[in-house]
């Protein structure tokens, strides 16, 4: 594999010197640009997109081709784990991902089971490809739902406002979820090491969800699963170490639980304060976000203000990767998206001297 010639975004996640802070976008290869959208209707459909190894790789650096990114990401879908095994993976239209067969009654649960991976191969050919195609400019991220995400997916057959069906589940069956989310995190555990060893740099899990629970729930059910995926993964791939950042929406509340479980950085959403979320996890992970998506609707004037908030917030010192609070919105103007790269790298500088 080619050197890295842009090292800084794994570099921030060890807390090691920066010059500056790097900045990613959480899908930032998507419906905001418009040659995303030529290049997914050349695709016929989103899952055609995912599973097509030359245009995942086109998506996947599209951005990087408009804005001074320190990172890639590559182009996937939290839900293949589940649709490898055989749940039914399907998108309606204007209705978001939907699967035909939910886990809602016990024998379905008693047969799930860790897919094989072959059936994620084009995933892994896409980080190969995406690497290659990168050629050491920027690192590539590899990612996955959380156990616990993934499970509200594949019990409430979709997305939901509610998660009455899971957390019934959860209140009244207990043992059936606890089956289902120890699959899940063995799945996601293999999934994301042959990830690596096709040539991610560092991972994310993605726990979307986590924050619909309680606090006790939170812990049983959700970050119990994420630290036995940590403990299983590989941590060190072409002689480097590969950084872990766990991302939970709504989950300001247990930082110093989840600064505990082995990451190395974890995902803030746009509701906490930054500095405090510094104090809070003291000198053991690396800090990303946190900028409201939302923001990126405001003027070049106020998204520059929010950035130097942010990195204010936040202070000297590396530990930081500059981020959104959550994705990206489809209806986001890209040159504010530019404005947000660009604002990140010019005013970080004072904080690495």
């Amino acid at each position: 594999m080619t050197s890295l010639k842009n090292d800084t975004f794994l570099r921030a996640l060890l807390k090691e010197p920066v010059d500056y802070t790097p900045v990613w976008m959480m899908r930032q290869a998507g419906r905001y640009l418009p040659e995303y959208k030529a290049t997914r209707a050349r695709a016929g459909s989103f899952l055609d997109l995912c599973k097509n190894t030359e245009l995942a790789t086109e998506v996947t650096i599209q951005p990087l081709e408009r804005f001074d990114l320190d990172a890639a990401i590559l182009f996937s879908d939290i839900l293949t784990v589940p649709d490898a095994m055989g749940l039914g993976l399907y998108f309606a239209e204007g209705e978001g991902p939907k699967f035909e067969r939910p886990l809602q009654h016990e024998a379905d649960i008693a047969k799930l089971a860790v897919p094989d991976m072959e059936k994620l191969e084009y995933v892994f050919d896409a980080v190969r490809s995406i690497r290659k195609a990168l050629d050491g400019r920027v690192p590539l991220i590899g990612f996955s739902g959380s156990p616990f995400t993934l499970a509200c997916y594949m019990v409430e057959g979709g997305g939901s406002k509610e998660f009455r069906t899971i957390k019934t589940m959860m209140y009244s069956r207990p043992d059936l979820l606890h089956k289902i989310l120890d699959v899940n995190a063995r799945a996601v555990t293999e999934y994301l090491n042959t990830q690596i060893d096709a040539g991610a740099q560092a991972v994310q899990i993605f726990d979307t969800w986590g924050g619909v629970l309680s606090d006790a729930a939170f812990q049983e059910f959700s970050l119990k699963y994420i630290q036995q995926i940590i403990a299983g993964l590989k941590r060190e791939n072409e002689g480097r170490r590969v950084p872990v950042i766990v991302f939970a929406k709504g989950g300001g509340l247990w930082l110093e639980h989840m600064a505990e479980i082995g990451a190395d950085a974890l995902g803030l959403d746009w509701t906490c304060n930054i500095g405090e979320a510094r104090r809070r996890v003291g000198s053991k992970v690396a800090l990303q976000g946190n900028f409201d998506p939302f923001a990126l609707f405001g003027t070049p004037e106020s998204i520059r203000h929010e950035v130097e908030r942010i990195l204010s917030g936040y202070g000297s010192g590396s530990g930081h990767v500059f981020n959104l609070g959550h994705g990206i919105n489809q209806h986001t103007n890209p040159e504010h998206a530019k404005i947000l790269v660009d604002s990140v790298h010019e005013l970080s500088r004072q904080y690495h001297k």
